[in-house]
């Protein structure tokens, strides 16, 4: 059988060579061979995908927006891209709107609203802009065109053919990120799938246009990924010397907390808000302020919020961004 598998495969890949762009992905064979393979280990239909394949090629400015992405920005250009006026303002309405549902969430999930809301804000604007680029060729040119992240994006793909089968969706018809992230709060294929959570048991999951499903996903990744309910996210620290300066190689902008609290403070840095515990494991983080570098113990749940996007400009920026729709917001 997986003979015959690939010998249809191959088939298949001829016909399509004498129809088809040599540019399109349903003509490479290793696009081929990839399809072949995940169709066979999983209920992904082969024809529906090259046929869909068949319709992407290559975006070079995909590959430019991942190699130029806006968390490599110094903090102060990135907090002052993020953390606005209109963001907070937007946020505040967000709130006000979806106050119930928000409640709900935090109830069942221990997540704060004001994370939720700042999520989406950040995300999607809270949900004015979703992306404008294919899922489908966004997925397929970083799989197959993007070298340093192949695996992961490969895997991605997978996941996003098997979302559009489970769903009956058409594969080119989705829209998103450059990174093939989806809906509001911009969930990559496989957080989809494995962390979306029918909140209004409406029987679909929609996190384009559904908001308490958006809501209830974006809470559920958290609790999912160690939220810890009640606890704090950050604190600033004051730096005493140059002691300090032997934890930097190892720890600087790292957000897993790993060093204990004594240790750092042994270093001659002191959070400006007392934790108790001495033994509670943070993490040393440096920003620029544009003046002179800030520097931050960061706690479990600021590694939580790294978990969403893999950088710690970002989840300061969530976290400040939330705690201004917080002060902003009165019910």
């Amino acid at each position: 059988m997986r003979t015959l598998i690939s010998v249809l495969s191959i088939v298949t890949g001829l016909c399509l060579s004498s129809t088809l762009s040599a540019s399109v992905y349903a003509q490479r064979s290793e696009v081929i061979k990839f399809i072949d393979d995940i169709s066979t280990e999983h209920n992904i239909d082969k024809s529906q995908a090259l046929n869909a394949l068949s319709k992407i090629e290559k975006s070079d400015e995909i590959i430019k927006r991942m190699t130029t992405q806006y968390e490599a920005l110094p903090w102060h250009k990135y907090q002052a891209m993020l953390v606005t006026d209109k963001k907070i303002q937007g946020g505040t309405k967000f709130w006000r709107e979806y106050a119930e549902i928000l409640k709900q969430a935090e109830k069942e999930f221990g997540v704060p609203a004001q994370l939720i809301v700042a999520i989406i804000g950040v995300e999607s604007s809270y949900g004015a802009n979703s992306g404008k680029y294919p899922v489908l060729q966004a997925l397929a040119t970083l799989a197959f065109d993007y070298p340093p992240r192949a695996d992961f994006f490969k895997n991605e793909l997978k996941e996003y053919l098997l979302l559009i089968t489970e769903q009956k969706l058409d594969p080119l018809a989705l829209k998103g990120s450059y990174a093939g992230a989806m809906g509001m709060p911009q969930f990559i294929a496989s957080s989809y799938r494995n962390f979306a959570v029918d909140f209004d048991n409406s029987g679909q999951i929609d996190l384009h246009n559904n908001i308490p499903q958006v809501i209830g996903s974006v809470a559920n990744y958290f609790k999912v990924h160690g939220w810890k309910s009640g606890e704090p996210v950050i604190h600033k620290a004051n730096v005493k010397g140059t002691k300090y300066k032997n934890l930097q190689v190892a720890a600087r902008n790292n957000p897993v907390p790993a060093i204990p609290l004594k240790i750092v403070k042994e270093h001659g840095i002191t959070p400006v808000l007392k934790i108790k515990d001495p033994k509670t494991p943070v993490a040393l983080l440096e920003f620029n302020n544009g003046k002179e570098t800030e520097y931050w113990l960061g706690l479990n749940n600021f590694y939580v919020i790294t978990r969403y996007n893999n950088s710690s400009n970002y989840a300061l920026a969530v976290h400040q961004l939330g705690a201004a729709i917080k002060k902003s917001y009165k019910p």
